[in-house]
């Protein structure tokens, strides 16, 4: 989980390591919030139907088995339709869950009949388990990069404005609250956002004697 963390190519390679290592032809990521990924394009298809084991283990957060997808026609007729003629026969799909919070599922086609062996059932919960913990973790870096960013943004910008103060208060011969009533007026009549006004002054380009107490 690195600052460059890629997620759709995480995903794709959990896809395509799922293909490697299980029992299965083909499998399908689905993220709630940010879409599908899939080891093929067959399975890329399935995803236009918008249904399937995969969008219900999203919403229950329990696994999916589908040992004969030829006797779930009327439950999801067009993944259904789909998945049998791109030559799936059977799916099993399991949440991306960690604890309550669900993100997404893994679903797995095989060209045959059948559920998936107990083993292979087992590592695919425990790949999407691993999986679950890693994209979760990648968030919040991110969340707690963003926020990082914008409160030393405040903070620089809080800076800057006392700095403007500062210098207004000094050639206006005013209060420093006063000063800040000046530069808050002048930049709301003017349209302009206070710190950036803030810093025209501090760097010697606007003419304070705009402004008046």
């Amino acid at each position: 989980m690195s600052a460059e963390f890629d997620l759709d190519g995480f995903l794709l390679l959990l896809a395509n390591r799922c293909v490697g290592v299980l029992d299965v032809a083909a499998a399908d990521l689905l993220l709630t919030d940010h879409g599908h990924a899939a080891s093929d394009e067959r399975a890329a298809s399935l995803a236009l139907s918008e249904e399937g084991p995969g969008v219900e283990c999203c919403r229950a957060g329990e696994p999916v088995v589908v040992p004969d997808l030829a006797t779930v026609g009327a439950r999801w007729p067009r993944f259904t339709a789909d998945a049998r003629v791109a030559g799936y026969a059977s799916a099993h799909a399991v949440p991306l869950r960690r604890r309550t919070e669900v993100i997404g599922a893994m679903t797995l086609l095989r060209t045959e009949t059948g559920e998936m062996e107990k083993a292979d059932a087992r590592l695919a919960q425990a790949m999407a388990d691993i999986a679950t913990i890693g994209i979760l973790q990648a968030r919040a870096v991110r969340r707690h990069t963003t926020l990082s960013a914008q409160l030393q943004h405040a903070l620089n910008s809080r800076v800057i404005i006392e700095q403007a103060k500062g210098v207004l208060a000094e050639r206006l011969g005013v209060t420093m609250a006063a000063a800040f009533t000046a530069l808050r007026n002048y930049a709301r009549s003017n349209n302009a956002r206070v710190s950036e006004l803030a810093v025209s002054i501090v760097d010697g380009d606007f003419d304070t004697s705009l402004l008046r107490p």
